[in-house]
C-alpha cells in the first residue's frame, strides 16, 4: 500500500533529528525520503537511539542527491516547509501523495530546490522567532496534513 503522504529530509545535518523524524513517519504511516549527502555517517548512534525500534517500521529511501530524488518522485507535489513561506501550514490545501519537503537545519534548501517546489509553506510562530526543530516540524506538518486528508492510522486498542 503506498503511503498517503511522504516526507523527504534534504540532506539533515544532525542524526537525533533525523531518528525523530523516522519515528514520526513509523507512528503515522509515513514514507521517509532522505536526499544525500547527510551530514553524518548513517550507522550513528545517535540516529539509532532517536529512532529507537521504530526503524524497523518506517520505510526508508535514500537518494544519491536533489535530482535522483526528482525522479524517482515523479509527478508528486512537492511541498516545502520554509520560513520564508507565503501560507501558514493549516490554511493550505493537503492532497494525497504530496512530498512533505524539510531542509537542512543549518541551511534551509538551495535556491534552485526552494524555487522547484510547488508549494512553500510555514508555520506561524510568535514575532522575532526564527523557527523550530525540524523533527517538530514534521510533526506539525505532518499532523495537519493527515487530519485535512481524514487519514490517520487505525487507533491501537
Amino acid at each position: 500500500m503506498s503511503p498517503m503522504l511522504h516526507v523527504a529530509l534534504y540532506q539533515p545535518d544532525i542524526p537525533a533529528n533525523m531518528g525523530a523524524v523516522a519515528r514520526i513517519c513509523a507512528c503515522f504511516g509515513l514514507s521517509l525520503h532522505v536526499i544525500e549527502p547527510a551530514g553524518f555517517p548513517w550507522n550513528h548512534a545517535a540516529l539509532r537511539r532517536a529512532g529507537m525500534d521504530y526503524l524497523d517500521h518506517v520505510e526508508i529511501v535514500r537518494h544519491d542527491g536533489w535530482r535522483p530524488f526528482l525522479e524517482c518522485m515523479g509527478n508528486h507535489r512537492i511541498v516545502l516547509a520554509t520560513t520564508r513561506g507565503a501560507v501558514a501550514h493549516h490554511a493550505f490545501s493537503f492532497a494525497p501523495g504530496d512530498i512533505l519537503l524539510f531542509g537542512r537545519e543549518s541551511v534551509g534548501v538551495p535556491d534552485e530546490v526552494h524555487a522547484r517546489a510547488d508549494a512553500r509553506i510555514r508555520i506561524p510562530l510568535r514575532p522575532g522567532l526564527r523557527s523550530l526543530n525540524v523533527a517538530v516540524s514534521t510533526g506539525i506538518m505532518a499532523a495537519e496534513a493527515l487530519r485535512q486528508l481524514s487519514a490517520f492510522p487505525a487507533e491501537s486498542p
